[in-house]
């Protein structure tokens, strides 16, 4: 027999605080909550009493399962999390988010599709889901959190039912931007754009890989440029990055056909290309128009006024989070579609063809 276990002291609990301080159970449980009406001075016998026991008060984990809620919101994404936070929209999103729930005392928790098992976001006790950019392969889980009666909000995700949708103009506001390319000049413009799967392939984009992307905002923002340039190519970037917008860029440019333009599906991956075409001896815009799509700051990364879209990251993410509390309120909240702001910058100009032309 193991005599240190034998001699071993109890661990102190609620009921030992409660005798030493004088009080009851429920007047101690209350003095840590917070929330009833305990004295100061009661508050003040009960925590000391637990310091001289040793007692750092009760398990959060029973009073989730007294008040049948875990106090967790989790937040899907459907990339890494290293991965995620190099976006800044994903922050900005994520501060929202945060906002919106931080008063109601529930935690995030960010969790990605990929893992398998008890640490899938799938087996994860949580009170409320919100998924960021993710596509219809996670509709199996969807369907099972809403029969378990969870509360789904989905922001800039492919539509699904039982999911309320916080969603982004990305298909006219990627039509904004070609329209002001078209009326510069250009005719021969291609894409640079966000990942289309999982594995986060790079490439020269075809009607096939298109026709299975998993990228919803990819798929509506290319539908865009593609409602005023029918025939314009794509080159699908593995990630929004600076160095992602570089590596595309060089293939683009390097291209007997070169275009007049390019558009990048955010301006990270435009900042990108612009210092390829710098590299490769090309002005920007005189020889190259650039736009991009976010409205991200860039200091520090480029010295760039950016012709883009700024879309109102941090407003999207509040929304949800909005969201979430109006679902677990047994509420039945709307959706919500918000709009992007043309920014005209320094990066576009008419081509050159266009400039001859008029001389």
């Amino acid at each position: 027999m193991d005599e240190t276990a034998s001699t071993e002291a109890p661990r102190p609990n609620l009921a030992a605080v409660a005798a030493l301080a004088g009080v009851s159970a429920s007047t101690a449980s209350l003095a840590f909550s917070g929330a009833g009406p305990v004295s100061d001075a009661t508050k003040a016998k009960v925590l000391a009493a637990a310091a001289q026991l040793n007692y750092a008060g009760p398990d959060p984990r029973g009073q989730s399962l007294r008040r049948g809620r875990s106090g967790i919101v989790g937040v899907v994404l459907e990339d890494s999390v290293s991965e995620a936070f190099r976006d800044p929209m994903n922050i900005a999103t994520l501060d929202g988010i945060s906002d919106a729930i931080g008063p109601s005392g529930s935690a995030l928790l960010l969790l990605t599709d990929n893992a398998e098992g008890p640490s899938s976001f799938r087996s994860v006790p949580i009170d409320a889901v919100v998924l960021i950019g993710c596509s219809t392969r996670l509709a199996d889980a969807v369907h099972v959190f809403a029969q378990r009666g969870v509360p789904i909000v989905g922001i800039e995700t492919e539509p699904m039912p039982s999911v309320l949708a916080v969603d982004l103009d990305n298909r006219l506001a990627s039509r904004r931007l070609a329209e002001h390319l078209r009326d510069l000049g250009h005719r021969d413009v291609t894409m640079v754009t966000l990942s289309l799967d999982a594995p986060h392939a790079r490439g020269w984009a075809t009607p096939e890989w298109e026709a299975r992307s998993e990228g919803y905002t990819a798929s509506q923002r290319i539908a865009g440029v593609r409602d005023v340039f029918p025939a314009s190519s794509a080159f699908v970037s593995s990630a929004s990055t600076v160095d992602e917008g570089y590596r595309a860029a060089l293939e683009v440019l390097a291209s007997s056909e070169r275009p007049t333009a390019i558009v990048a599906q955010s301006d990270l991956l435009a900042v990108g290309v612009i210092r390829a075409a710098q590299e490769l001896g090309l002005a920007v815009p005189n020889d190259l128009s650039v736009v991009g799509f976010d409205g991200v700051r860039l200091d520090g990364i480029a010295p760039i006024d950016l012709t883009t879209m700024v879309q109102p990251a941090f407003a999207k993410g509040r929304a949800a989070g909005e969201g979430v509390l109006a679902l677990l309120a047994g509420e039945a909240p709307a959706g919500q579609l918000f709009d992007s702001e043309f920014h005209l910058g320094a990066t576009t100009a008419p081509p050159q063809s266009a400039r001859t032309a008029h001389h």
